[in-house]
This record gives C-alpha cells, sequence and structure tokens, in this order.
C-alpha cells in the first residue's frame, strides 16, 4: 500500500516563446510523504514551491518540458533544497533558451522509473508539445502526470516552434489513451480529466489536424 499523496499549487507567471509572451497559470505537482517527494514542474516561484514541501526531501525536480514557464524557477528550487533537475535530452536546446548557464543534472529516459515513498512513477516519452515532452504514469495513485501533452478537451497546443501536431497525437494515441480508463490526468495548466473521458475523441483530433 503507497503511502504517497499528490500535493497541487498554482504559480503564475509567464510563458515566451517565438517573440511572444504570455499571462499563465501553472500546476506544480508534489509527489511523495510526510518525509520525502518530487516536484513535477517547477513553475515561477520557487519560495512557493519550497514553502509547499514544508521541509520534507525533495528528491528530484521531474521537468515534463522545457517550454520556460515550467522550469524558470528550477535551478533556484534546486539550489535551495540540493536536488537534481531531470529533464528529456531532446528538450535541451529548449532548456538553454531559459537556462543557458546552468545544464540540468540529469536525463529522462523513456521507460525509467522514479520512485518515491513507495510509488513508482514510469516516464513516457511523448514528444509532440515539445520534443522531449514527458508524462508520468504512477500506476499506485491511478494517476498520470501529463504536463502540456495532454488536456481536458484535448492535447496541447502546437502551433509554435518545436512542436507538431501528428506526433503529438501519435504520442497520446499511442502511449497514453493505453492507460486504464480510470487514471486522473493531471495536467500542466487548468483542470484535470480522465483517460476513460478523453479516449473516445481521438478521432475528432486526429481529423482537427487535417
Amino acid at each position: 500500500m503507497t503511502s504517497a499523496r499528490i500535493d497541487h499549487l498554482v504559480t503564475s507567471g509567464t510563458f515566451s516563446l517565438d517573440g511572444g509572451t504570455w499571462d499563465v497559470d501553472n500546476n506544480v505537482w508534489i509527489v511523495g510523504d510526510d518525509t520525502e517527494a518530487i516536484v513535477i514542474d517547477a513553475a515561477h516561484d520557487a519560495d512557493a514551491i519550497a514553502a509547499a514541501l514544508g521541509g520534507r526531501r525533495l528528491r528530484a525536480i521531474v521537468c515534463t518540458h522545457a517550454h520556460n514557464d515550467h522550469i524558470d524557477a528550477a535551478p533556484a528550487l534546486a539550489e535551495a533544497t540540493g536536488a537534481p533537475i531531470l529533464l528529456h535530452p531532446d528538450d535541451l536546446p529548449l532548456w538553454k533558451r531559459t537556462h543557458p548557464d546552468r545544464a540540468p543534472d540529469g536525463e529522462l529516459a523513456d521507460g525509467a522509473t522514479l520512485t518515491v515513498a513507495g510509488t513508482d512513477l514510469t516516464v513516457l516519452h511523448t514528444p509532440g508539445h515539445a520534443p522531449g515532452a514527458v508524462c508520468l504514469y504512477a500506476p499506485g495513485l491511478h494517476t498520470v502526470f501529463t504536463g502540456d501533452t495532454l488536456f481536458q478537451g484535448g492535447p496541447g497546443a502546437t502551433g509554435r516552434s518545436f512542436s507538431d501536431f501528428p506526433t503529438i497525437v501519435d504520442s497520446i494515441r499511442d502511449r497514453l489513451l493505453t492507460l486504464p480508463p480510470d487514471t486522473e490526468v493531471r495536467t500542466g495548466h487548468g483542470d484535470g480529466t480522465t483517460i476513460g473521458t478523453e479516449a473516445p475523441h481521438l478521432e475528432e483530433w486526429i481529423n482537427r489536424g487535417h
């Protein structure tokens, strides 16, 4: 029986790419127990995330992808806690746009497992929104953390640099919609959903892209 729980906070800041900047609210997910945790997407406010950790040992800062709004607070949080920053290597070009002088500490590889508080999270490489986008599947928590790959109502945005619509649809179809229907989808922005809620809409998304 897992003792891990999921804590959630929303942080606010900006997202910038291709010469534009937008105000955004980001979901920050903390998975752990009373003694240790991991953070998924250190967005905007390292102090708020550290406060939410409440003195627990931070095992890792996991980046679902390297758009600046998901990683802007990662170096400060790493410095404050000593935790390593983990990123899929395909997103290093994006990472360097935000943090040219601070490399991630480790790589996320497809199929790798992160374990915290007795709970396993499997890394699923799901390119499309970004080349190195990943989701984290925690079967013991009936949850998948999808970053900006899958939202309530459809795929993440693919209209900017480093993104591709057919690729994100393939990722969702092959890597996410194969998960159990009752799996909760915890997203990078906005409200969550379930795999079973989104699965029937796949054909509609594919047609939208043509």
